[in-house]
């Protein structure tokens, strides 16, 4: 019965993570598709490149919010429904695999996956999600490149994780989400390579 819980709520974080925030706030507000310009990625950074700031802050906290909430709703069951580490690795990694691949797109026009991997690991370890929140900062006040921030955020989480803590599910799903997310930001390497990456509230 553990295992049918566990695959729930697996499921459930992942349609929780397809819920694409740069789409609705978009239409609620009265803005363009943000699939339809910029970079084409449903995220706050292209949300910015509207103009509308209101808009992007939204988008950015409701896709940290699906990467949070899921994760913080399973370990306060995890006594109840027998939740271990592994499942919670899951239902963080399901989270943050619903973004890039929503279910509600037939698996595509997902985004990059930043602002829910940060929501996933302040539920993992809020010190985690604090440290290499710092780190997003730091790269983007400095370099003004949100991808170039993602990147390096990406490299810092599971190194820093396996600083803090030990080895364990939470650990490699941290792993995994870097990988893709990284995997997610191929163009933009190109981009920052050839120096034709556009800079945070600039119009690409």
């Amino acid at each position: 019965m553990n295992a049918l819980y566990s695959v729930v709520a697996i499921v459930a974080a992942w349609l929780v993570g397809s819920v694409s925030f740069a789409v609705l706030v978009s239409k609620a507000m009265g803005l363009a598709d943000p699939r339809t310009y910029g970079s084409k990625n449903p995220g706050a950074t292209n949300v910015l490149r509207s103009g509308n700031r209101t808009a992007a802050v939204l988008t950015l906290f409701g896709d940290a919010a699906k990467g949070f909430v899921p994760v913080f709703v399973a370990k306060a069951l995890a006594a109840r429904f027998g939740f271990g580490d592994g499942a919670i690795a899951l239902v963080g990694l399901a989270a943050f695999a619903g973004h890039l691949f929503p279910a509600y797109q037939r698996l595509r026009h997902g985004g990059k996956g930043v602002a829910t991997a940060a929501g996933v690991l302040l539920a993992f370890s809020p010190a985690l999600g604090g440290a290499v929140l710092v780190a997003w900062l730091l790269i983007a006040f400095f370099f003004r490149y949100s991808s170039l921030a993602a990147l390096v955020a990406a490299v810092c989480a599971p190194l820093l994780y396996l600083f803090m803590f030990r080895p364990d599910p939470l650990a490699a799903a941290i792993g995994v989400m870097s990988a893709l997310l990284i995997w997610r930001h191929a163009g933009n390497i190109r981009n920052l390579l050839a120096g034709k990456e556009s800079r945070i509230g600039g119009r690409k």
